[in-house]
């Protein structure tokens, strides 16, 4: 059984802990509202890109039709782009990330098809090297940044345009969490590369005439739109950390402060032990007198 030292000192560190969580709590929801707010305000734009792309997509012939929309020919070789966060503290978030990939590299490898990884960021670089070292091809750091944007997704983005134009792989799929709220946070998988055909995208159905040509304006429109669908994972992502985060520590201070709760009980109950010991031995010996 603890001593009531021992017990004086794991109250004082779980105290000390909760005030650290406590800290991360209001911090993340503060940054929340922010991260929020960017991540709602992207997603309209976003939309209304992919409905224009699709829009202009159904009327390219497949001869006429940029790379980026008709693909390389082949869908043997597949590039899946991971969005992990750069910090940790924010629950099973970059989990359900790893684990998303991983369900998708299996399925993928199934279907006899070829999977490699692009990583963003650095909490889903570790799970995954375990077991998928040999195929992680690049790791684009975000952490160098104190708020990624819009350039750190260029830069992405250009990186993977010049893979593809280097035939090092067929399709790519994005893979991000989606922020719905502080409790939910869930991670989807996107394509990105070749541009999902009419279909599949958001595709407004207006009848619009283009100035100049369809596939003029699909040359300059197809590398933007996968500069926003980037910028909006990383917003996206940005929301769903602080989110995640934040519950995540709310949880750990309520779970401290039973644990204190617990301790304390504990701590009362061996000093009321121990002074009733030291009474019993006082009347003894006054009684052997």
């Amino acid at each position: 059984m603890a001593s009531l030292k021992e017990l004086k000192g794991r109250i004082d560190s779980v105290k000390s802990t909760q005030k650290i969580t406590k800290a991360k709590q209001m911090v993340a929801a503060a940054k929340l509202r922010k991260a929020q707010a960017a991540a709602e305000a992207a997603r309209p734009y976003a939309e209304r890109l992919a409905g224009v792309v699709a829009s202009l997509s159904g009327k390219v012939s497949g001869d006429g039709a940029p790379k980026l929309l008709a693909g390389s020919g082949s869908d043997k070789r597949h590039l899946l782009v991971v969005v992990n966060t750069d910090k940790g503290l924010c629950g099973g978030l970059n989990s359900n990330i790893v684990k998303e990939a991983k369900a998708q590299a299996q399925e993928l490898a199934e279907e006899g098809k070829e999977v490699m990884f692009y990583l963003v960021g650095k909490k889903g670089k570790a799970p995954l090297e375990r077991e998928y070292a040999s195929r992680i091809v690049k790791h684009f750091d975000t952490s160098v940044v104190r708020n990624p944007g819009f350039a750190e997704a260029e830069g992405a983005a250009e990186e993977l345009l010049a893979m593809f134009e280097e035939d090092k792989f067929d399709v790519a799929h994005l893979i991000y969490p989606v922020f719905k709220s502080a409790l939910a946070q869930d991670p989807v998988t996107q394509q990105i590369i070749p541009a999902p055909p009419p279909d599949t995208a958001d595709d407004t159905g207006a009848a619009v005439e283009y100035e100049p040509g369809e596939e003029e304006i699909l040359e300059q429109l197809l590398p933007r739109y996968i500069k926003t669908q980037l910028f909006g994972s990383l917003l996206e992502r940005e929301a769903s950390e602080q989110g995640a985060s934040m519950t995540a520590m709310d949880n750990a201070t309520r779970n401290a402060g039973d644990m204190i709760n617990r301790l304390t009980i504990q701590y009362n109950r061996s000093r009321q032990a121990a002074i009733t010991t030291e009474l019993v031995e006082i009347i003894s010996g006054a009684e052997a007198l």
